[in-house]
């Protein structure tokens, strides 16, 4: 049995702002629809992922920017980093996690899924991205 998750739900304040930001981000717009006031749904994928996530009103109750860590996974993370900055994200510094916790600095070794960047969206939900060379 295949379980392939394709839809993540992300609780935002201002939907348009939100879809506007992932936009910038180079997400695909899916789709927009509002079949009445009190519920609209805009899906956004990220380019090359089969999920999509979707932000909109009426959809969760789960508070806005409560998504945490969720993951982007990139081949690398350097070029990553270059293009969220050059599309005018916050973007951290590079980290990776060591003997002591979070550390600074690309993984040492370039170990597949060791390198991070992060940043969050106007609401406050945070991405990460890590690197998987090859992937």
């Amino acid at each position: 049995m295949d379980y392939k998750l394709e839809v993540m739900v992300l609780p935002v304040v201002d939907v348009d702002r939100a879809k506007a930001f992932y936009e910038q981000l180079g997400f695909r717009t899916d789709v927009d629809t509002q079949p009445n006031e009190s519920f609209r749904i805009v899906q956004l994928t990220p380019p090359g992922s089969a999920c999509s996530i979707i932000v909109g009103t009426g959809l969760t109750t789960a508070a806005p920017g409560s998504a945490q860590a969720t993951t982007l996974v990139v081949g690398d993370i350097e070029a990553a980093r270059a293009d969220l900055l050059e599309r005018g994200i916050d973007v951290s510094d590079f980290f990776h996690f060591g003997p002591e916790g979070q550390e600074p600095g690309l993984h040492p070794e370039r170990e597949d899924y060791g390198s991070f960047v992060s940043f969050s969206d106007p609401d406050g939900n945070n991405w990460l991205v890590q690197e998987r060379p090859g992937g």
